[in-house]
């Protein structure tokens, strides 16, 4: 993803490198991020670097990009409608909106004088045509959120070139986040995407056109992505003129990176936290809820008799394996359902716990006709959370005569394993963030879902979230999604593990942050309000 857009060439960019001791902390990266802050204040622009842990790759599009850090990238080049957040709604392409009596349609009014990057108008034809490739893409991560198969699709129509429409099948609790898909959805341009039939290979991903607060001035593939403040963005020109995505897959080198001032922000571990100099480098810890639900999940697939599945459930310690990734327990809440425990739906008296008993586990290894069975489990390998419970559930199922072969993957592609059925791994640790409403997790259970990763097909579970979706009454609702969980609790495929929070450590430079807002998956809400200061 390179573009003209930047004046600042390869060159300069690397110009300052090897100049100092931090620089030569860094030189497995190729460059450090301090130096590209360096060379882009000798061109007179501030910059915001923030250290992430993985590389969102070439093929970052807004149609089947769903990883965090390919999320994150698209959150600053290109620009949603609105947002649902546990604070209400915020406004961005769209202003305002109306629903009709009978709750079938939502028109919305788009903001005037918006102009994509190439200088052409943003209308009502851009949003049409990026719902209707949406519906249109069994691949696109929003594509569960707007059709529902035999009971039909989202309608989406232009009234005029700022006036949407969008008619939804049947009268839904959650539609409105529901047209923002599980991750959200980012508006791109007709004039640019028309004619594209491979998202994830062609070369508008390489020189992408948006409307968002930034656009994408250089990448380097595993070293960093730079952007350029977009000074024509329709909600005013960005305080801070450059943010650096400054891939650092290694945690200790992160650790040293954030205390050395080589980069701004990172997200750590508690156990991080307190083995660094928190006061005496300036530094600032920022706990913020993702209401993340940190998961396993078989491939149901490939794992088929549930009996089996759940005797690795009856072999796990879930505290014990919290206390081993999160490390402080003030940061983390056990998990016993698909619904995060902040959710007013969650109810963990309803489900079955699956509290350690070997013994049960050992008896439904015997049921199964199993003595010895082996899993391979596919995890992120550059997250110690993920890594350092993969171990001791490792420790703790061979306990029940069970063996876990745990294999570490780069985040993207263990984001392509978990979607893929036909993949060599059984079991895939995840972690999803979802919306407010218990509907917008049913794209993670549904049979004919691609995020569905336990690719488990069960009409209960199926029927159970098409009676949630269209019942309106609250009371109802608690009592059909109360049998959602235990339905997919029963179903043995899903074993929720903890929801934890995420730690920002900020360098004494960064401002902002609480007018840019902390919020689950793409870390501030506005990456244009964020300030940096020598």
């Amino acid at each position: 993803m390179t573009t003209n857009q930047s004046s600042l060439s390869r060159r300069s960019f690397v110009k300052a490198a090897g100049a100092t001791a931090a620089a030569a902390l860094l030189a497995d990266l190729g460059i450090s991020a301090s130096d590209a802050r360096f060379a882009l204040a000798a061109d007179g622009g501030s910059t915001f670097t923030y250290a992430i842990a993985g590389d969102p790759g070439s093929n970052v599009n807004p149609v089947t990009t769903n990883d965090r850090f390919g999320l994150m990238t698209l959150k600053l080049v290109f620009s949603q409608l609105f947002t649902v957040r546990s604070d209400g709604y915020h406004w961005y392409l769209a202003d305002s909106y109306e629903e009709s009596e009978d709750h079938l349609e939502f028109t919305l009014h788009l903001h005037e004088g918006v102009k994509w990057t190439d200088g052409e108008p943003f209308t009502a034809d851009d949003v049409v045509f990026t719902y209707q490739t949406i519906e249109s893409n069994e691949d696109a991560d929003a594509y569960s959120s707007l059709n529902y198969g035999d009971d039909g699709k989202v309608e989406v129509e232009a009234i005029d070139d700022l006036t949407v429409k969008f008619t939804f099948p049947f009268v839904n609790a959650a539609a409105l986040e529901k047209l923002q898909g599980p991750d959200g959805v980012f508006i791109m341009p007709k004039h640019i995407y028309e004619g594209v039939s491979d998202f994830e290979n062609n070369d508008v991903n390489a020189n992408p056109v948006g409307c968002g607060a930034f656009t994408i001035a250089e990448y380097q593939v595993g070293s960093y992505l730079q952007f350029a403040a977009n000074p024509d963005y329709f909600k005013g020109a960005p305080s801070v003129d450059n943010v650096v995505f400054q891939i650092i897959t290694n945690e200790s080198t992160g650790m040293q990176a954030i205390q050395t001032g080589e980069v701004d922000a990172w997200i750590a571990t508690s156990e991080q936290v307190s083995q660094m100099d928190i006061q005496g480098n300036g530094l600032t810890v920022t706990p913020y809820s993702e209401n993340r639900v940190a998961y396993i999940t078989f491939n149901a697939q490939r794992v088929t008799d549930a009996s089996l599945r759940k005797a690795l459930f009856y072999s796990f310690d879930k505290k014990a394996i919290a206390d081993a990734a999160v490390g402080n327990e003030d940061y983390y809440d056990l998990e016993y359902t698909f619904l995060p425990t902040t959710s007013e739906f969650y109810n963990p008296d309803a489900v079955e716990k699956y509290e350690r008993d070997l013994d049960k586990a050992k008896q439904l290894l015997s049921e199964a006709g199993q003595t010895n069975p082996t899993f391979v489990v596919a995890y992120n390998g550059s997250d110690s959370l993920q890594t350092n419970a993969c171990l001791l559930m490792q420790e703790q199922a061979a306990e029940a005569g069970i063996t876990l072969d745990l294999r570490g993957l780069e985040s993207a592609a263990l984001s392509k394993a978990q979607r893929d059925a036909s993949s060599e791994y059984d079991i895939t640790f995840g972690g999803y963030i979802m919306g407010i409403d218990p509907d917008t997790y049913s794209s993670q259970f549904t049979g004919s879902s691609g995020n569905n990763y336990s690719h488990l097909d069960d009409a209960t579970i199926d029927d159970l979230f098409e009676q949630g979706r269209v019942e309106t009454d609250n009371a109802k609702r608690h009592d059909i999604y109360d049998q959602l969980q235990a339905a997919i609790q029963d179903a043995g495929a899903f074993y929720p593990l903890y929801s934890n929070d995420r730690l920002l450590v900020t360098g004494r430079r960064v401002g902002g942050i609480e007018d840019a807002t902390l919020i689950p998956i793409y870390t501030f809400e506005d990456y244009d309000k964020l300030t940096v200061t020598d």
